[in-house]
């Protein structure tokens, strides 16, 4: 029993077959749904409703950046909405610290949002009026926290997004990088456990985005904060993400590791999404391996690797060492072979089982 409860302990968000229909007629459309397998445009042209999330489960464990992502309509916003209660879901639950947010009255809502969860926008949204300082410690204006002990905490909120010289100065001075640094100060200056992100980094230029993808993973993890990241861009969800959930008409059709979604897709939907995907860094030794009973060469000769060695790394033992295939170790003990074969169905995202079939 302590067990299961310390396992619980580490679910932050659990969010169960939850709906969300808009729409007048959104319980008859859901009912249908169930009953006739409608589908999103049957839904809109039977019913007048519009799907955005449909049957979503999904767990966000502690310390963990859960990214979900979809093309645009998918239902993505939508989804991270419910999971604060910024939108009232049509049917299921999302439990928050093991609590139905849904049950909770205003007060308890208010406060869960202040002190548990921090959420950045694509549009940060701070006042012009107001310095950096003041931007980053709104939140905690609004709660009513001391001005002394708010500039405190957004001070040091600040100084981990790189920002400590720039508590004087006003939105218009800073580029739009700095400001989603802003946005997220403010968001860590409450010490939430969770930070909810939707697409925050969208708008940038390429080079500073992924500086602030790097800098955002690093912090999050730094800090022993859970995320849940929304995106349009699968080498964004990559970049960052432990897990990702993929999005279509407001259905998550796969949840897994990068690794995971791209050598195993669930149709071909995720397929395609994921077919320009580089390999070289995402696939990783153990999901390539052969058993090391099916290797008919000698074993000690070969270079070795551990299980998550990228298929980068294994190229460049093969290259240098002239062999054939790379024994893979973990503790002493072999684990199984990667060939040459095993590296470029690798680079296609194929494990050995689907090319043998």
């Amino acid at each position: 029993m302590e067990k299961t409860q310390n396992a619980n302990a580490d679910i932050l968000i659990d969010c169960q077959s939850v709906w969300k229909v808009f729409g007048k007629r959104s319980a008859d459309a859901i009912r249908a749904i169930a009953e006739k397998g409608l589908g999103k445009p049957e839904v809109l042209r039977d019913y007048n409703c519009v799907v955005g999330v449909s049957d979503a489960s999904l767990q966000v464990r502690r310390g963990e950046i859960f990214c979900i992502m979809g093309l645009s309509g998918s239902g993505k916003s939508t989804l991270i909405r419910l999971l604060n209660r910024l939108i009232e879901p049509s049917l299921g639950k999302v439990l928050v610290k093991g609590r139905d947010i849904a049950t909770m009255n205003a007060a308890t809502l208010r406060e869960t949002r202040a002190r548990h969860i921090g959420m950045v926008f694509q549009s940060v949204a701070l006042l012009p009026h107001r310095n950096v300082l003041e931007n980053a410690a709104f939140g905690l204006e609004v709660q009513g926290i001391p001005r002394e002990e708010r500039n405190r905490a957004a001070s040091a909120a600040l100084e981990k997004v790189g920002l400590a010289d720039w508590k004087a100065r006003f939105p218009s001075e800073l580029s739009g990088g700095m400001q989603q640094r802003v946005g997220l100060a403010r968001a860590l200056a409450s010490d939430p456990e969770i930070i909810l992100m939707d697409e925050p980094f969208s708008a940038l230029d390429p080079l500073i985005r992924r500086q602030l993808q790097d800098e955002f993973r690093q912090l999050t993890k730094e800090l022993g904060k859970s995320a849940v990241f929304i995106t349009h861009d699968l080498d964004e969800a990559i970049r960052i993400g432990d897990r990702i959930a993929i999005m279509k008409d407001g259905v998550i059709i796969q949840t897994g590791t990068a690794e995971e979604i791209v050598m195993n897709p669930a149709d071909q939907y995720v397929a395609d999404f994921v077919a320009g995907i580089s390999r070289l860094h995402l696939v990783k030794a153990h999901s390539v391996m052969i058993p090391a009973a099916e290797w008919r060469g000698p074993v000690e000769t070969l270079p070795r690797c551990a299980p998550d060695s990228d298929i980068d790394a294994l190229i460049g033992q093969v290259t240098s060492s002239g062999s054939d295939a790379v024994a893979v170790v973990e503790g002493g003990k072999l684990l199984g072979i990667v060939t040459i074969r095993n590296l470029l169905l690798g680079m296609r995202g194929e494990p050995e089982r689907q090319a043998a079939a």
